[in-house]
């Protein structure tokens, strides 16, 4: 058994990727699956979509590979995150539509709980701020919105999860109801300094504690796949949240080591090692991995529009009709012209949490058209990895290491790399293999089955594929980084 399936459930797309023995990506295969936007601000996922795709990218790498089941050592998971599920356990039928992590109808479960003082006792406990983001107050929505949902919770007949625990229920056939601490440490219920369910906020959240799944290391046994899927039984060895399972794919073991993912959302995480450290600029303090019953801890920033500002450009103002079609038209765009373009189509995320904020451009003349949109749309992404990063040094202090490590689909852009450099500027390492989320989660279970060695050998095979340096002057880059600033500011004054 040298192969390991990793499975990538993401925001808008499942993956299967199948790796080798010395974890090299041999086959791929991805589907996308319909977003649904009941009202505004709302985003749900039928959870049909998000198993159903997932088993057949996994068949169909199978497939592509040339392999059969019994080639295959174990299964790794990785997910979107804080997406929220609530199921019947004797049928496994959901009582509701995923809710998505981009989802703001809790706003106001969370000002009223901020307003009433709780917002302290949130974040010591779980690191997290109060907002919609997070797992918490969408499981309260749904107990209090789906009929019977409460009392059938309280009895023990419902089961909460994120993806990871949805997939691992399906895989498993429902025998196994299970999640792994980064991702438990993501929904405002788990105690990351205790490592357990907290039930002082399961309390004041209505949250019955029966919903909630067994947490688990994120290299650990999450039981063996039905035989009636691929052909035998395969165990499930590795889960890891989409960001932490970057964080491991970079091989940022080390503390101060610092990566951003870039998909529909962006996520940069900073390694602090076994020191948890409470942000005072509005960043997250989460569980970058849990190896062998010890928590690795990090500073997270989230930005929740990245490469989801070129699915605008695509889908909403219809000026592309691919995402490559974005770097020639930046490179044709008007540089004097200075469009900004503040995507905050879903609100601001991290340094800001506004969720309450819309979308805003600013600096549009008669000559603006889709080569500048496109511009504004990369480089906003930039400015907002640049907040996170300004907010992380103030937290760590020098002890942050200069260089970032990127991956995701935008790393592809080298323009948008070479502008992220410029504006940071910091160099941007791009990894030979971009595709660091299913990597990591690869990894994680390749550990667990014997098939790779320790985090310290993991990381002797990381390997640059290029390097961008800042090539921008620094009255240039602080010029355009305060046009920004004040860009952020006219938006949040709306």
């Amino acid at each position: 058994m040298t192969h390991i399936l990793a499975i990538d459930q993401g925001t808008t797309s499942s993956r299967a990727i199948l790796f080798d023995a010395s974890l090299r990506p041999v086959a791929t295969a991805q589907e996308e699956f319909a977003q649904h936007y009941p009202s505004p601000g709302w985003v749900e996922h039928a959870p049909a979509d998000l198993w159903s795709t997932v088993a057949a990218t996994a068949r169909a790498a199978i497939e592509k590979a040339g392999i059969k089941a019994t080639d295959i050592a174990a299964i790794g998971i990785t997910n979107q995150r804080e997406t929220t599920l609530i199921w019947d356990r004797a049928t496994g039928q959901p009582i509701h539509p995923a809710i998505v992590w981009q989802d703001r109808r809790t706003a106001e479960t969370c000002a009223d709980l901020k307003a009433a003082g709780h917002e302290a006792m949130i974040t010591e406990r779980t690191g997290l701020l109060l907002d919609p983001y997070f797992s918490g107050t969408k499981v309260k929505w749904l107990l209090d919105n789906v009929e019977d949902a409460r009392p059938r919770a309280e009895r023990g007949e419902l089961a909460f999860g994120t993806v990871d625990s949805w997939l691992i229920w399906n895989l498993t056939g429902g025998k196994v109801h299970a999640t792994d601490a980064t991702n438990a440490s993501r929904t405002m219920l788990y105690n990351i300094a205790e490592g357990r369910w907290d039930a002082d906020i399961c309390r004041l959240l209505g949250v019955p504690m029966a919903l909630l799944p067994e947490v688990k290391d994120c290299a650990a046994y999450f039981g063996t796949t039905r035989p009636d899927l691929f052909g035998r039984e395969i165990p499930i060895l590795g889960v890891a949240g989409d960001q932490q399972a970057a964080t491991v794919g970079q091989a940022c073991f080390s503390p101060g080591m610092m990566k951003s993912t870039y998909g529909t959302g962006c996520f940069a995480l900073l390694n602090t090692g076994r020191d948890r450290v409470p942000s005072k600029n509005r960043l997250l303090t989460t569980i970058a991995y849990q190896l062998k019953g010890k928590p690795t801890y990090a500073l997270e920033g989230s930005i929740f529009i990245a490469g989801a500002v070129v699915q605008w450009l695509r889908d909403g103002l219809k000026i592309i009709r691919e995402a490559k079609e974005t770097q020639p038209l930046a490179e044709a765009a008007e540089e004097a012209q200075g469009v900004i373009l503040v995507p905050a189509f879903t609100g601001l995320g991290a340094p800001y949490w506004r969720p309450d904020c819309r979308g805003a451009v600013f600096g549009l003349t008669r000559n603006s058209g889709p080569a500048e949109f496109a511009r504004a749309a990369l480089e906003s992404v930039g400015y907002q990895t640049r907040d996170l990063l300004e907010a992380m040094r103030a937290d760590w202090g020098t002890e942050a290491q200069g260089v970032l490590r990127v991956d995701g689909g935008m790393t592809a852009s080298d323009w948008t790399m070479q502008f992220l450099a410029d504006i940071l500027g910091a160099p941007v390492d791009r990894p030979k293999v971009t595709e660091t989320t299913a990597l990591g989660a690869a990894y994680l279970a390749a550990m667990q089955a014997g098939v790779a060695g320790g985090p310290e050998e993991f990381a002797k095979s990381w390997a640059l594929d290029r390097r961008f340096e800042p090539a921008m002057d620094a009255a240039t880059r602080d010029a355009k980084y305060a046009r920004w600033r004040k860009a952020i500011a006219a938006t949040m004054s709306v």
